[in-house]
């Protein structure tokens, strides 16, 4: 199932959580892919944030995925040492893979944003779209950018549809998908971390080790 059409999910997994993988299995389950690839960022360009080092983004990640034969890694951004640009990426997993079809996963608020990244012309044309709820996101937002009937918007809006497929007018694919609403945050899992309270049912207990192995995120640390 799925054989030759690749999820990818990038970010700064700072760190990554179960709601990073959540979307992912079921993404790959609904819209029917052979794996998904997460791809942690290494310096990436709209972001201002304090990060963890890409190494230990890219460990923590490693053992979040572990137990899921269909999630890969890729160190592919982290191994930059300039700034990371999706279009930069994707051209190099197209090289790196081809003949496969991609499929990038974002949420709706990141969907719009998408004439604010690095090339964004280009970027639409390299690969397929999932676009994904998100807690205080509508769906109705994606109307001037996608051909969706007003009939399908309210039944994603009211949960009665779960994938509303839709083409974009340079052919490429966009799935509008709701998933399991798990609003977990990796700046309030930080943010726990500071204040020494547990981040316990929020991510595996394997990153939650590493992060505490590790000294991770807490006041005064060097990765805060």
């Amino acid at each position: 199932m799925g054989k030759g059409r690749i999820g990818i999910l990038g970010g700064t997994f700072n760190p990554v959580h179960y709601g990073h993988l959540r979307v992912s299995e079921e993404v790959r389950e609904r819209i029917g892919l052979e794996k998904i690839l997460f791809i942690p960022s290494g310096n990436p360009p709209l972001k201002d944030l304090e990060l963890a080092s890409a190494e230990y983004r890219h460990e923590m990640t490693r053992l979040a995925i572990a137990s899921n034969p269909s999630f890969e890694i890729s160190d592919i951004e982290c191994k930059k040492t300039g700034k990371s640009y999706t279009v930069d990426t994707l051209i190099a997993l197209r090289e790196m893979h081809p003949g496969k079809k991609f499929y990038f996963i974002l949420g709706i608020d990141a969907f719009l944003d998408i004439p604010l990244w690095y090339h964004p012309e280009r970027l639409m044309e390299l690969t397929h779209f999932v676009v994904v709820s998100r807690p205080g996101f509508s769906f109705m937002r994606l109307s001037s950018r996608v051909a969706v009937d007003a009939e399908a918007f309210s039944a994603l809006e009211s949960g009665h549809l779960n994938v509303y497929r839709t083409v974009l007018e340079n052919g490429g694919e966009v799935f509008l998908m709701n998933v399991t609403p798990l609003d977990i945050s990796a700046t309030v899992i930080r943010r726990l971390v500071k204040q020494g309270m547990s981040i316990k049912y929020l991510l595996p207990e394997s990153v939650e080790s590493f992060i505490i192995s590790h000294n991770l995120y807490k006041e005064g640390s060097d990765h805060l």
